[in-house]
């Protein structure tokens, strides 16, 4: 080991043994030729550990660098007390080993590795890392293996909005239900014992019962006690007695329809809490609301709430334009106005608007005589004694009051219960959670933190808070919309340091964070690299090359490359990230299993140049995905536009035909698998499929012309795609792969045109290969569930719901040439609107009309959008035995189960077979779009 500039000598210390960590299973740690080290923290240290020295991190150490190389070892001791090593960079080559944990003997302390750096800091990058790395170089070795623990799973019960926590109680009644109302309420558990109504609007006799009652209620008891609609009548002096001994201050005075709420534990006056108003009759609501935090004998909080309440719903009239008989005059009777609209509008409007016939708002004043609206008058341009201009006026109308009474007992107090698919005894209080969107926005994702619940099943976690959005966990109308929920903390963490805002002039233009984090980059000719149970945090940088996880051009990385065992990325949380989440460039076999990426700017599962095959994506979910600035194909409208390097003079981007693509799971080359993978929100695309003609960047050269488009698909079983915004899949379209010309100014790598037609070993003279794609789930994507262009593209077992369009098949562009090529649809189902109508808020840009009921409800696109089902674009397409339930078309909406795509000139097959087919709730079964079809009966 050698130490840079400072001259620091570590200590040594030589044990006396002579076997390693693999020779004898034994955790890494204990390994006794490990010599411990405990340095002191110095930003001038750069370590050096080589010349076969072994070490033994023992506790927290800040550093310039650390570089492993010619045979030295460094190993992290887990301790009771959290590590953080913090450092520039470490670099791993030349025989050089990091070890973490291992396979069998994971890492059970808890360790932090902090990047730090600025990007203008003076510091030289590496030539090949770069800045704030973790980089392994040739015959580097790098083992992490955090915990084991469950990487996600699924919501097994729906999660609503705020409202009651799982384990309360909840009452809520109205009409029909007069009187004062009890609930005896355990004060060891929250559980409502009894609850009683005595009608004291009715009869005396209720008065003493409701006397008696309190009296027989055991010491220590709460109680909650409320008037609903009318309890003063009747009222006698035992009961007033009883409930003043209670601690009421209010009861005594009870009058006609009063609201009136009261919570407190028997036997404890002072603990009373009390709320009374009067009834305002139909001037509009009134409301008595009272609650009050307890303590269970678990030691676990519940919330009271109780509300007495009168309710009046209002509404706006419709516009009323100015009756034709007014004077002219600058202000306007009421009373003159009910008579020229005669039962449209109230006696006593609550508010009144007035604006001008061209939507310009005109201020108005109200006067009042007798406590009832006389007139309004305009006050437009502070005019005098002038006539009010062409106008319409609208009035806020209340509606009759109503009673209501709400008792709610919250035992999960800023709490929440989840529900799971799976046994979560892995995850931890502390621990972080993002649970997804079900709706279109993939902006309704939400983080929970867990809370301690000595009362959760396995498949139950508490967590602090309430949700704000509907999160869906069950199948709904046959699809399975459950949300997903992907666990983020690990007990190794790999964190870059960032500063509080943005600093690089370039970058900065398009985000107002910093965006230069770590990353970790794995390059050709490693000897060993397997990561698992890490969380990654603020990695990735707005530049080419420097990822959270970066396998660079390292080749066959399993059995195939010499690899025993095969290279692996297991159980990551990839969070908060700001540039993708894992690159696979140039490399093959590389098994990527139960990773969560959520939040990250660019393709998150990225393959990068083309040639990259046989690598499996395995369970791994990807949410949150924003557009960022490196390639076309990331880029938003504004990057798009803006950033013009690489093209030729007088390049005009064009943002939908260029650009705008970024993809939770990009995927350059077919030849790879996609299983029990979610593509739970991005800008763009969950899954796209994308074909390089040629390979470009350092894998140019690596297959000949044309290959990729006539590879065979890999698997892809199994997947889900959801709030998404242009497709929850695609398969279509390839890079340019040549620099820009005059004659093509358009720059490297932005979007073309491509078609996909596989064949046995990509050879398009020998006999197809159908691309299967089996039990795939698309739902709540705004433009399209799935767009597939291509020859033998075939579905089975499918799920689409609620996407704008669910399902629009292309063919390969070479019918008839490609004579008995053809796309199938099997055993699927298509659901237009289903019973998941979202939630309203601001962040779903479109509400409005939907479905069998017409009520409001989350919409893909406007509310004229024609939503369909399955979109034949030409042919020829097979459909069989599939289902289609709830297209219903509106007032000025066309909605169909099946539709064709007509328009432009493109030929349409006459070889399109629709057999097997059950229609439920489908009045319009097809629909052609921009031609006239007839309707199928």
């Amino acid at each position: 080991m050698s130490v840079g500039r400072v001259g620091l000598v570590l200590p040594l210390l030589l044990l006396a043994a002579i076997f390693t960590s693999r020779a004898s299973g034994i955790c890494p740690h204990e390994d006794p030729k490990l010599q411990p080290w405990s340095p002191e923290h110095s930003y001038e240290n750069h370590v050096t550990i080589d010349g076969g020295k072994k070490f033994l991190l023992m506790s927290s150490v800040t550093v310039h660098s650390i570089h492993i190389t010619s045979g030295g070892k460094l190993v992290i001791r887990p301790s009771n007390n959290a590590i953080i090593l913090r450092t520039r960079y470490i670099l791993i080559e030349n025989g050089g080993e990091l070890h973490i944990g291992s396979e069998d003997c994971p890492f059970d302390g808890h360790l932090t590795i902090i990047l730090y750096g600025r990007s203008d800091d003076g510091e030289l990058p590496h030539d090949y890392f770069g800045h704030k790395y973790i980089g392994v170089g040739k015959e580097g070795t790098l083992e992490i293996h955090g915990e084991k623990k469950m990487s996600w799973t699924f919501l097994g019960k729906t999660l609503h909005p705020g409202g009651l926590s799982e384990g309360g109680y909840f009452f809520q009644k109205g009409w029909g239900h007069r009187g004062i109302i009890v609930h005896a309420i355990d004060p060891k558990t929250g559980d409502v014992i009894h609850a009683d109504r005595f009608d004291t609007y009715k009869s005396k006799d209720e008065s003493t019962r409701l006397a008696h009652y309190i009296k027989s209620v055991p010491e220590g008891t709460i109680l909650s006690v409320a008037v609903n609609d009318e309890g003063s009548r009747h009222l006698d002096d035992s009961a007033k007695k009883v409930m003043t001994k209670l601690g009421s201050r209010h009861f005594l005075h009870l009058g006609f329809r009063h609201p009136w709420s009261f919570i407190t534990v028997k036997g404890d006056p002072s603990s009373s809490v009390e709320d009374h108003v009067e009834y305002q009759g139909s001037r509009g609501s009134a409301v008595a609301r009272v609650h009050k935090l307890f303590q269970a004998g678990n030691g676990e909080h519940f919330n009271v709430s109780l509300a007495s309440e009168w309710v009046q719903d209002v509404e706006w009239t419709q516009w009323f334009d100015k009756y034709e008989s007014t004077r002219p005059r600058d202000w306007e009777k009421l009373s003159e106005f009910q008579a020229a609209y005669p039962g449209k509008i109230c006696t006593h409007p609550i508010d009144i608007q007035v604006t001008t016939v061209d939507g310009t708002n005109i201020p108005t004043q109200v006067f009042y005589k007798g406590r009832h609206d006389y007139r309004f008058e305009c006050r437009q341009n502070n005019q005098v004694h002038a006539q009010c201009p062409n106008y319409k006026v609208r009035f806020l109308c209340g509606e009759q009051v109503k009673p209501r009474l709400t008792v709610t007992v919250d035992t999960n107090v800023n709490s929440t219960i989840l529900h799971l698919a799976d046994n979560a005894r892995s995850w931890r209080a502390g621990d972080i959670i993002v649970v997804t969107s079900t709706d279109y926005s993939m902006y309704q994702a939400e983080e929970f933190k867990l809370l301690p619940c000595r009362a959760c099943a396995p498949n139950q976690v508490k967590v602090e808070g309430q949700a704000k959005y509907l999160h869906i966990g069950e199948e709904i109308d046959g699809v399975d919309m459950r949300a997903e929920v992907g666990l983020l903390s690990r007990n190794i963490v790999i964190f870059g340091e960032m500063e509080d805002s943005c600093y690089n002039s370039a970058v900065c233009k398009f985000f107002d964070f910093d965006t230069f984090g770590g990353h970790v980059k794995i390059g050709q000719g490693f000897r060993a690299v397997h990561l698992e149970g890490i969380e990654l945090k603020h990695m990735g940088q707005q530049s080419m090359g420097h990822y959270p996880v970066h396998f660079h051009t390292a080749g066959d990385v399993d059995e195939k490359g010499g690899y025993n065992p095969p290279t692996y990325v297991k159980d990551l949380s990839i969070h908060h990230a700001f540039s993708r989440c894992v690159t696979v460039h140039g490399t093959n076999g590389l098994l990527v299993k139960d990773v969560v990426g959520y939040d990250t700017l660019g393709h998150c599962f990225f393959t990068e140049d083309g040639p990259e095959e046989r690598n499996t994506f395995d369970h791994c979910l990807g949410l949150l995905v924003k557009s960022g600035t490196l390639l076309p194909s990331d880029r938003d409208n504004k990057m798009c536009k803006t950033i013009t390097e690489g093209s030729y003079p007088g390049y005009v981007a064009k943002p939908r035909q260029d650009c705008n693509a970024v993809s939770t799971f990009w995927i350059a080359n077919p030849n790879n698998n996609l299983v029990n993978c979610s593509a739970a929100g991005s800008e763009e695309t969950g899954f796209w499929f994308v074909f390089h003609h040629v390979p470009t960047g350092p894998s140019e050269g690596l297959y000949a012309p044309g290959k990729s488009e006539h590879t065979p698909l890999g698997k892809f079983h199994n997947n889900r795609a959801h709030s998404n915004y242009r497709a929850g899949m695609i398969i279509d379209n390839g890079v340019k792969t040549t620099e820009a010309t005059a004659k093509d100014k358009r720059p490297i790598l932005t979007l073309i045109g491509a078609r996909y037609g596989p064949h046995q070993d990509a050879d398009p003279f020998k006999p197809r290969v159908p691309a299967i794609i089996q039990h795939f789930i698309a739902y709540k994507n705004q433009d399209h569930g799935a767009w597939l262009r291509g020859g033998d593209v075939w579905l089975d077992g499918c799920q689409f719901s609620d996407n704008g369009i669910g399902l629009t098949l292309a063919s390969g562009g070479t019918f008839p040439d490609d004579d008995g090529s053809k796309q199938e649809v099997k055993n699927s189902i298509f659901v237009g609107e289903s019973n998941n109508v979202g939630t309203e808020m601001a962040d779903n840009l479109v509400w409005g009309p939907g479905g069998f009921d017409h009520n409001g409800r989350t919409l893909p696109k406007g509310v004229n959008f024609p939503v369909r089902g399955l979109q034949i674009y030409d042919g020829p397409i097979n459909v069989e035995n599939c289902t289609f339930r709830k297209y219903v078309s509106l007032d000025g909406r066309h909605t169909s189960a099946i539709g064709f795509r007509l328009n432009n000139s493109w030929q349409s097959c006459p070889n399109n077979n629709v057999t097997k087919i059950t229609f439920e709730d489908v009045p319009l079964n097809l629909f052609c779009y921009e031609a006239i079809c007839h309707i199928c009966d």
